[in-house]
Protein backbone atom coordinates (compact mmCIF):
# COMPACT_ATOMS: atom_id res chain seq x y z
CA UNK A 1 0.00 0.00 0.00
CA UNK A 2 1.38 3.15 -0.79
CA UNK A 3 1.59 5.94 2.05
CA UNK A 4 0.57 9.69 1.28
CA UNK A 5 4.13 9.74 1.82
CA UNK A 6 4.85 8.05 -1.07
CA UNK A 7 6.58 5.63 0.40
CA UNK A 8 5.23 1.39 0.05
CA UNK A 9 4.25 -0.05 3.38
CA UNK A 10 4.57 -3.74 2.84
CA UNK A 11 2.96 -5.71 6.05
CA UNK A 12 3.19 -9.03 4.53
CA UNK A 13 6.74 -8.48 4.17
CA UNK A 14 8.34 -10.96 6.55
CA UNK A 15 5.32 -13.41 6.03
CA UNK A 16 5.57 -17.11 4.74
CA UNK A 17 3.72 -16.41 0.97
CA UNK A 18 0.80 -19.02 1.81
CA UNK A 19 0.36 -17.27 5.55
CA UNK A 20 0.19 -13.57 3.11
CA UNK A 21 -2.39 -15.28 1.09
CA UNK A 22 -4.59 -16.72 4.04
CA UNK A 23 -4.65 -13.21 5.72
CA UNK A 24 -4.89 -10.92 2.55
CA UNK A 25 -7.46 -12.22 1.52
CA UNK A 26 -9.92 -10.44 4.63
CA UNK A 27 -7.91 -7.12 3.75
CA UNK A 28 -9.44 -4.42 1.88
CA UNK A 29 -7.00 -3.73 -0.88
CA UNK A 30 -7.63 -0.11 -0.94
CA UNK A 31 -6.45 3.14 1.79
CA UNK A 32 -8.57 3.76 4.67
CA UNK A 33 -11.11 6.11 4.27
CA UNK A 34 -12.69 6.28 7.61
CA UNK A 35 -11.93 9.07 10.31
CA UNK A 36 -9.23 8.09 12.02
CA UNK A 37 -10.11 8.87 16.00
CA UNK A 38 -7.80 11.27 17.18
CA UNK A 39 -7.74 12.27 21.17
CA UNK A 40 -4.80 15.22 22.56
CA UNK A 41 -3.81 15.00 25.56
CA UNK A 42 -5.14 17.24 27.91
CA UNK A 43 -1.57 17.60 29.70
CA UNK A 44 2.11 17.67 29.00
CA UNK A 45 3.68 14.41 28.70
CA UNK A 46 5.73 15.43 31.87
CA UNK A 47 2.15 15.12 33.75
CA UNK A 48 0.14 12.31 32.17
CA UNK A 49 -0.09 8.73 33.70
CA UNK A 50 1.03 5.97 31.05
CA UNK A 51 -0.28 2.79 30.92
CA UNK A 52 1.18 -0.14 28.38
CA UNK A 53 -0.53 -2.61 25.98
CA UNK A 54 1.18 -5.44 24.13
CA UNK A 55 -0.42 -7.80 21.84
CA UNK A 56 2.55 -10.57 22.73
CA UNK A 57 0.13 -13.05 25.01
CA UNK A 58 1.81 -11.93 28.24
CA UNK A 59 0.48 -13.71 31.02
CA UNK A 60 1.21 -13.56 34.87
CA UNK A 61 2.63 -17.07 35.79
CA UNK A 62 -0.23 -17.18 38.31
CA UNK A 63 -3.01 -16.32 35.98
CA UNK A 64 -4.40 -18.92 33.42
CA UNK A 65 -2.15 -18.80 29.96
CA UNK A 66 -3.34 -17.80 26.68
CA UNK A 67 -5.59 -21.06 25.34
CA UNK A 68 -3.53 -21.78 22.69
CA UNK A 69 -4.97 -25.15 22.69
CA UNK A 70 -8.40 -24.13 21.17
CA UNK A 71 -6.52 -22.21 18.28
CA UNK A 72 -4.98 -25.25 17.50
CA UNK A 73 -7.92 -27.17 16.97
CA UNK A 74 -9.83 -23.89 15.36
CA UNK A 75 -6.58 -22.02 13.21
CA UNK A 76 -9.13 -18.85 12.40
CA UNK A 77 -9.76 -18.15 16.61
CA UNK A 78 -7.80 -16.43 18.61
CA UNK A 79 -8.12 -15.64 22.51
CA UNK A 80 -10.16 -12.36 22.58
CA UNK A 81 -9.28 -12.33 26.89
CA UNK A 82 -6.73 -10.02 28.33
CA UNK A 83 -3.86 -10.25 31.38
CA UNK A 84 -3.64 -7.82 33.44
CA UNK A 85 0.24 -6.85 34.04
CA UNK A 86 1.61 -4.97 37.13
CA UNK A 87 4.40 -2.61 36.40
CA UNK A 88 6.53 -4.68 38.63
CA UNK A 89 6.75 -7.74 36.72
CA UNK A 90 9.84 -9.04 35.57
CA UNK A 91 10.87 -11.79 33.27
CA UNK A 92 10.64 -14.63 36.21
CA UNK A 93 6.66 -13.15 36.70
CA UNK A 94 5.55 -14.01 33.27
CA UNK A 95 4.80 -16.84 30.41
CA UNK A 96 4.66 -15.86 27.34
CA UNK A 97 1.91 -17.48 25.06
CA UNK A 98 1.70 -17.39 21.64
CA UNK A 99 1.88 -19.35 18.16
CA UNK A 100 2.97 -16.27 16.03
CA UNK A 101 5.91 -14.74 17.39
CA UNK A 102 8.94 -16.43 18.68
CA UNK A 103 8.55 -15.71 22.38
CA UNK A 104 11.70 -16.64 23.54
CA UNK A 105 13.32 -12.84 23.36
CA UNK A 106 10.65 -11.68 25.51
CA UNK A 107 11.06 -14.40 28.34
CA UNK A 108 14.89 -12.92 28.64
CA UNK A 109 13.73 -9.54 28.88
CA UNK A 110 10.30 -8.46 28.80
CA UNK A 111 10.69 -5.22 28.03
CA UNK A 112 11.36 -6.23 24.83
CA UNK A 113 7.78 -6.05 24.14
CA UNK A 114 6.36 -4.50 27.45
CA UNK A 115 8.96 -1.78 28.46
CA UNK A 116 8.41 -1.63 32.35
CA UNK A 117 11.75 -0.91 33.15
CA UNK A 118 12.26 1.70 30.63
CA UNK A 119 8.70 3.24 31.82
CA UNK A 120 9.90 3.71 35.08
CA UNK A 121 12.90 5.11 34.45
CA UNK A 122 10.94 7.61 32.23
CA UNK A 123 8.93 8.13 35.53
CA UNK A 124 11.60 8.71 38.02
CA UNK A 125 13.40 10.97 35.42
CA UNK A 126 10.03 13.45 35.33
CA UNK A 127 10.21 12.27 31.17
CA UNK A 128 6.47 11.18 32.19
CA UNK A 129 4.17 12.07 35.10
CA UNK A 130 3.89 8.31 36.10
CA UNK A 131 3.66 4.62 35.23
CA UNK A 132 0.16 3.45 36.23
CA UNK A 133 -0.42 0.05 38.42
CA UNK A 134 -1.64 -2.07 35.97
CA UNK A 135 -0.31 -2.60 32.35
CA UNK A 136 -2.15 -5.05 29.42
CA UNK A 137 -1.31 -7.95 27.34
CA UNK A 138 -3.83 -9.97 24.57
CA UNK A 139 -2.96 -12.43 22.19
CA UNK A 140 -2.62 -10.21 19.03
CA UNK A 141 -4.17 -12.94 16.63
CA UNK A 142 -7.63 -12.33 16.18
CA UNK A 143 -9.27 -13.02 13.09
CA UNK A 144 -12.76 -12.17 14.60
CA UNK A 145 -11.87 -8.90 17.14
CA UNK A 146 -15.46 -9.09 18.43
CA UNK A 147 -15.32 -10.42 21.61
CA UNK A 148 -12.12 -8.15 21.85
CA UNK A 149 -13.78 -5.22 21.27
CA UNK A 150 -17.31 -5.88 22.95
CA UNK A 151 -15.71 -7.54 25.98
CA UNK A 152 -11.87 -7.19 26.57
CA UNK A 153 -11.18 -3.64 25.59
CA UNK A 154 -14.29 -1.86 27.93
CA UNK A 155 -13.05 -3.62 31.28
CA UNK A 156 -9.47 -2.96 29.78
CA UNK A 157 -10.55 1.30 29.47
CA UNK A 158 -12.41 1.11 32.49
CA UNK A 159 -9.36 0.02 34.45
CA UNK A 160 -7.16 2.49 32.90
CA UNK A 161 -9.87 5.08 34.34
CA UNK A 162 -10.01 3.93 37.48
CA UNK A 163 -6.23 4.59 37.15
CA UNK A 164 -6.75 7.95 35.13
CA UNK A 165 -4.63 6.54 32.97
CA UNK A 166 -4.04 9.69 29.98
CA UNK A 167 -1.89 7.67 27.64
CA UNK A 168 -0.94 4.01 26.38
CA UNK A 169 1.90 2.77 24.27
CA UNK A 170 1.18 0.09 22.60
CA UNK A 171 3.43 -2.87 21.53
CA UNK A 172 2.20 -4.99 18.70
CA UNK A 173 3.28 -8.30 18.53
Amino acid sequence: MMSEHGKVVDGFRFMPPSLSAWIGKDIPDQPYSGKIPWTPLEKPIKEAAFTLVTTAGISMKSDPPFDLEREKREPAWGDPSFRKIPRTATEGDIEVSHLHINTGYIKEDINVMLPLTRFAEFEKEGIIGSLAPTCYSFYGFQMDATALLTESAPQMADQMRRENVAAVLLTPA
